[in-house]
Order: C-alpha cells, then sequence, then structure tokens
C-alpha cells in the first residue's frame, strides 16, 4: 500500500509485535490538524501494553475470534488482536475523532479494524452478541463510568459474550468496579500485571468469564 511505502522509520517504536506512531510522527501532526479527539484520546495509553502481555501469557484470543475494544482510541490493543490471533475486531469509541488515527496504525500494521463510533451505554445486547470477547485499556477513569461499565458487561454476558478483559493502572473508579464483579461473578479475577514494552510499567488486569459458558 502507498501509504505503508511512505513511512518514515524515525518516529514509529515497536511494542509486542506491532509498529505505533510516535506524538511527533509527520502522520500524527498532520492529522492533528484536522481532527481533535476527546476523552484522552489523544494518545496511546499504557495499559494497552499490560493487555498485549497478558494475551501472550495467556491463552485467550482464539483464531478469527470476534473482538470488541472498548473506548478504543488510537487502536493499539485492537492492532494486537487482530495481528497476533486474525481476530476480526471492531474498535467502539465514543469519540470519533480517534479513529483517523487508529485507521493510520492499523494500515501501517497492515490489518483492518472496524470502527463503531457508541457510547457505551447504548452498546446493546443484540449488537454485543456478535463478539466473543470484549476488552478495554484505561476506560474507567470517571466515577460514573463504573456503574456504565458493570452495566455493560452484565448485558455483554447475557448476549452471549464469553470473556470480558479490562487494563487499568489502578484507578479508584476501576477498583470500584473490580469489586462488584468479583461480588458477583465466581469465575472473575483481578490479577497485578506488568508490561515490558515499550518500556516496564505495572497495573492490573480485570478477567471476567461468563459463568453461563464454558470454555
Amino acid at each position: 500500500m502507498p501509504l505503508l511505502q511512505e513511512l518514515p522509520e524515525k518516529n514509529i517504536f515497536q511494542a509486542y509485535g506491532i509498529l505505533l506512531l510516535q506524538n511527533n510522527h509527520r502522520f500524527v501532526r498532520k492529522l492533528k490538524k484536522h481532527y481533535t479527539p476527546s476523552i484522552h484520546g489523544h494518545k496511546t495509553w499504557n495499559s494497552s501494553y499490560l493487555l498485549m502481555d497478558y494475551f501472550l501469557h495467556n491463552e485467550i484470543l482464539g483464531f478469527k475470534q470476534n473482538v470488541l475494544e472498548l473506548g478504543c482510541g488510537w487502536g493499539p490493543a485492537s492492532i494486537f488482536c487482530a495481528q497476533h490471533a486474525a481476530a476480526k475486531v471492531t474498535g467502539v469509541d465514543r469519540d470519533d475523532e480517534v479513529f483517523p488515527f487508529l485507521e493510520v496504525q492499523a494500515a501501517l500494521n497492515e490489518v483492518e479494524v472496524k470502527t463503531k463510533q457508541a457510547s457505551f451505554e447504548k452498546l446493546s445486547k443484540k449488537e454485543l452478541s456478535s463478539y466473543d470477547i470484549l476488552i478495554g485499556a484505561d476506560v474507567c477513569f470517571w466515577d460514573q463510568l463504573t456503574q456504565i461499565h458493570y452495566n455493560l458487561i452484565n448485558r455483554a454476558f447475557k448476549a452471549g459474550v464469553k470473556k470480558v478483559i479490562i487494563a487499568d493502572p489502578g484507578r479508584e473508579p476501576f477498583y470500584a468496579l473490580a469489586e462488584k464483579c468479583l461480588s458477583k461473578y465466581p469465575d472473575a479475577e483481578l490479577v497485578d500485571w506488568y508490561a515490558n514494552e515499550p518500556e516496564y510499567f505495572e497495573g492490573e488486569i480485570l478477567h471476567i468469564r461468563n459463568p453461563g459458558i464454558s470454555d
């Protein structure tokens, strides 16, 4: 693809086998002249690397499964799933201004990630029924998001989603969500995790399995 041939080597970095653009990359600078992501969608957040490392060390991503990334932002976790497991990935975000950044990075890695503009509250059971796994990184940062995510997880499991996996550096709204999920779902776990690419980063993984579906 012409886009890939034009990419310079500088201002690109690699993490867990995928290529990502630094904020000072010329494509990012050009996109920022036309798009202004809000809701913290202005960069790649470190919890995405926690998800990548967790997936590499656990047999979670089945081949060609349907994955929905919540609050996808620039889409590094989506791109990882598409590349490493040939997953059919959709990135959902309330802010559609992030999608051009996701699309450029997906093109850089020669994968396809579909995008969907939606608030988490608006994702219906019918829509969620299309997915095997829901993932999210740095998506529970406001107090009101605790209940929004909890309701979404409940709807997802009723819709037949098998697993929900959320990574976070350890914010209070995330811990509140984890407490609610650990109380309700017997096969939920909260684990300390770290990533070592592109640099060392510590955080938490909330992994919840649908009690009505066996692996």
